[in-house]
């Protein structure tokens, strides 16, 4: 594929941050999306099986009506499981973005590439044959089994790129390399107690359900952190889009930068991935829809506009998912995959001609 002047190695325009207009156009959709989380906040808090009226809200966050079935629903329920969906939306999304620089591949992602489901079964493995019944799974636990996971099958998949050219053989691999860890957590479940079961069961589809506020903290300290890093390699990001010797030759470290953006996408999918299971297509989908937002590829605009698109998008999906049917309850990545999928075939379709 030929790099025209002006583009990243995903064919994405990358326009100067400086560019008095892309500025102003990245203010109206940093408003934009900050509004329509603040709408999906207050959306995720009033509705459900049972239904909180708006203005009732802010007393109850305030502490009023303690005791009332409302005041346990809001603080016991849907306040921790927006805060999870809001912050691992956001680090699902900005996991897609750093997998698809790493391989300059536009459908590069944690879920495509098989990492979200390592992670899943290291977690599923801990769980079943490590911890079992005689103790409890704590949120760190789960978390390092999750890394763990995500980072074994991010080392494979590196292995992979270094001995094939196509990104498109590079995807299938990926998917292969899910399939057998999926089929691999299956086999795990066979050996689970019933009480084991039903959580993986619901946990394996992709769910924010069941978060409480330890896992919150848990999810807050290594989202924030994970993501402050990500917004601080900003500049050697840019960088790296424009090809590995452009990088080298405006002083970046190479290897050392590799290492660190896998280390961060692998904590960034493992965090998804170990409290509320393997989330499809948000990591491939959202990058590109905040790179069409913006008009640019420039990842000091890209990277805060992701996270806010990804938190947006998973708390709608998750919105979705629990009110559309209620009292049946849907699997977020069903949601996800629904409005997920066209975009990716959109993404491909729109680089006619350019191989993927």
């Amino acid at each position: 594929m030929t790099m025209h002047e002006g583009e990243t190695r995903t064919g994405q325009p990358q326009a100067s941050v400086h560019d008095p207009r892309r500025v102003v156009r990245a203010r109206w959709v940093i408003i934009l999306l900050v509004a329509s989380l603040l709408l999906a906040l207050a959306a995720n808090l009033c509705l459900g099986s049972v239904r909180v009226p708006l203005d009732e809200i802010v007393p109850i966050l305030l502490g009023a009506h303690r005791g009332e079935t409302a005041y346990q629903v809001i603080w016991n329920i849907r306040l921790p499981r927006l805060l999870a969906a809001a912050l691992l939306g956001g680090a699902l999304a900005l996991s897609g973005l750093l997998l698809q620089t790493l391989f300059s591949n536009p459908i590069a992602g944690p879920y495509v590439l098989g990492i979200s489901n390592g992670a899943k079964l290291a977690v599923a493995f801990v769980m079943i044959m490590v911890v079992g019944d005689v103790a409890i799974m704590t949120s760190w636990m789960s978390m390092l089994a999750a890394f763990m996971g995500s980072l074994a099958v991010m080392a494979a998949v590196l292995v992979i790129s270094r001995h094939v050219r196509s990104a498109g053989t590079l995807v299938i691999a990926g998917v292969m390399i899910g399939y057998i860890c999926s089929a691999a957590t299956d086999l795990l479940v066979t050996f689970a107690s019933d009480a084991n079961i039903a959580n993986l069961r619901n946990w394996s589809q992709g769910s924010f359900s069941g978060i409480n506020a330890e896992q919150v903290v848990a999810i807050t300290v290594v989202v924030a952190v994970a993501s402050a890093c990500v917004f601080l390699i900003s500049k050697p990001l840019g960088a790296f889009q424009l090809g590995e010797s452009y990088a080298q030759s405006v002083g970046v470290d190479v290897p050392t930068f590799r290492i660190v953006v896998i280390l961060l996408s692998s904590v960034l999918a493992a965090s998804v991935t170990a409290f509320a299971g393997p989330i499809s297509f948000v990591g491939v989908a959202v990058p590109h829809v905040a790179r069409r937002l913006l008009g640019t590829s420039k990842p000091l605009l890209v990277v805060p506009v992701t996270f806010l698109a990804g938190s947006v998008a998973c708390l709608l999906c998750d919105l979705l998912a629990r009110s559309l049917f209620a009292p049946i309850e849907m699997s977020v990545s069903t949601v996800t995959a629904i409005f997920g999928a066209p975009i990716v075939i959109w993404v491909l379709l729109s680089r006619k001609g350019r191989e993927v």
